[in-house]
């Protein structure tokens, strides 16, 4: 679900940190205020084909029409911000099911899902584990794997985790 637009007026987009971190501290209230999550802001592209990609959740999911409302309410504020000197197109859309965990808030609405985990170093020869996640603390992660005979329960603290994500089947 995404939801696009041309603003802005002309030269060349690289994402920095900076540029995020002011769009990130326009929309984050703006969307909060519409019961709205702000989970990634992303910019790529050069010159008129810079893109700001703004990636949105709440609870029960994002639809279009949250995306489109997202999108008018969002638009106008990063008009008067102007973070970029030149044209851009702003796109906001749902980040997707199985994207790559990035803060503690993206584990904990996992909780009672799916998940694989990819390790920084194995463990017991295993550099994936996959299984239910039961727990999210401020240090790391709990992971009931019942692949395993007998069912093993697995605690990983973030600094172990390479990259995490839910486990989606259709």
């Amino acid at each position: 679900m995404s939801y696009s637009k041309e603003a802005g007026r002309g030269v060349s987009v690289k994402e920095s940190r900076p540029v995020v971190d002011r769009i990130s501290e326009v929309v984050s209230p703006i969307l909060w205020a519409l019961g709205i999550e702000l989970v990634d802001v992303v910019c790529v592209g050069q010159g008129t084909r810079s893109v700001v990609r703004v990636y949105i959740d709440k609870v029960g999911g994002v639809t279009v029409e949250d995306c489109g409302r997202a999108h008018l309410e969002i638009s106008p504020a990063l008009d008067v911000a102007d973070p970029f000197p030149h044209t851009y197109t702003l796109e906001v859309s749902s980040p997707g099911l199985d994207r790559a965990f990035r803060r503690v808030q993206d584990y904990r609405r996992a909780v009672g899902k799916e998940v694989s985990v990819k390790l920084k170093q194995p463990i017991d020869g295993q550099w994936r584990v996959v299984g239910l996640l039961t727990e999210v603390s401020e240090q790391g992660v709990t992971v009931v794997v019942s692949d395993a005979r007998p069912e093993r329960t697995v605690i990983l603290e973030f600094d172990s985790i390479a990259e995490a994500r839910r486990v989606v089947t259709f």
